[in-house]
């Protein structure tokens, strides 16, 4: 059984964010307890798990993403991986639609090997700024908004960019939070025209294992229409200023958001342990 570590939204290796990527030659998924134990093993943000869909009319393949503790509900980083896989090995030519449990994501592959997938935009819920927050994170803290149940997230604003690269939060904090995901820190590009990305974000999340992820896909189907709206336009690119960095460029479009970027196959090896 074949398994790869992809670096997604880079196009280089040992940068973006690193995922396990399982293609399961079955019609259905292993028990939930060796998904868990292959992701945890694997021990990168998320690990995904596909298999096709014969006969299904509205998907190709089904797709499950989990990180070292526990499935989670959308991964943005991990689906362009499988999306990448799949047209790098030939597995699939032309658009690939996903059945996940936030519906059906459709993806598609330029010839250049950028990777577009169609998400549903995170709905954005003002919340209360308290100092609970801002002292999880060490900085002074601008709005908060919940991200709705598929993302589960506080979305977080900071006054500028150099707030966002400087922060070192407190990470017994930060899980403490009234989150059930985790921390998606954000503010404005400070020159954009020089640049090339238009807002930063950093996203924390402990309580699944990851500290800090180096590019978290999902936060952007939240990010893109908070700074949509704050800039006046629909297309935007995103920078995710972690060590290991990262682009995503976002297109809105109603309710849903389309995110792109590449991807690089770092490891490709051999699965012993079968369910």
């Amino acid at each position: 059984m074949r398994i790869r570590i992809v670096d997604a939204f880079t196009d280089r290796p040992f940068a973006g964010n690193p995922a396990g990527v399982l293609l399961l030659d079955a019609d259905s998924f292993p028990e939930d307890g060796w998904l868990q134990r292959v992701a945890a093993e694997v021990n990168l943000s998320e690990t995904a798990f596909a298999h096709p869909t014969p006969g299904a009319q509205d998907a190709d393949w089904a797709l499950r993403w989990f990180t070292p503790r526990a499935e989670v509900n959308m991964c943005g980083h991990a689906t362009l991986a499988t999306a990448h896989i799949l047209h790098s090995t030939g597995a699939a030519r032309g658009p690939v639609r996903f059945s996940a449990r936030c519906g059906v994501l459709t993806t598609t592959a330029a010839d250049d090997g950028t990777i577009t997938m169609d998400f549903p935009v995170a709905p954005l819920t003002s919340v209360v700024v308290t100092g609970e927050i801002s002292a999880a994170i060490g900085a002074d803290v601008l709005s908060v908004h919940e991200t709705g149940d598929d993302v589960g997230d506080l979305m977080v604003e900071v006054v500028d960019e150099r707030t966002v690269r400087a922060l070192t939060p407190d990470i017994a904090a930060v899980a403490a939070l009234p989150s059930r995901r985790g921390l998606i820190v954000t503010a404005a590009a400070e020159s954009p025209a020089t640049t090339g990305y238009d807002f930063v974000s950093r996203g924390f999340f402990p309580a699944l294992g990851i500290d800090e992820d180096p590019v978290t896909g999902s936060a952007h189907t939240a990010l893109a229409p908070f700074w949509s709206r704050r800039l006046g336009r629909d297309e935007l690119t995103g920078l995710q200023a972690s060590a290991r960095s990262g682009l995503v460029r976002t297109v809105l479009s109603g309710d849903r958001v389309r995110l792109s970027g590449r991807a690089v196959t770092v490891i490709d090896g051999e699965l012993h342990a079968h369910p």
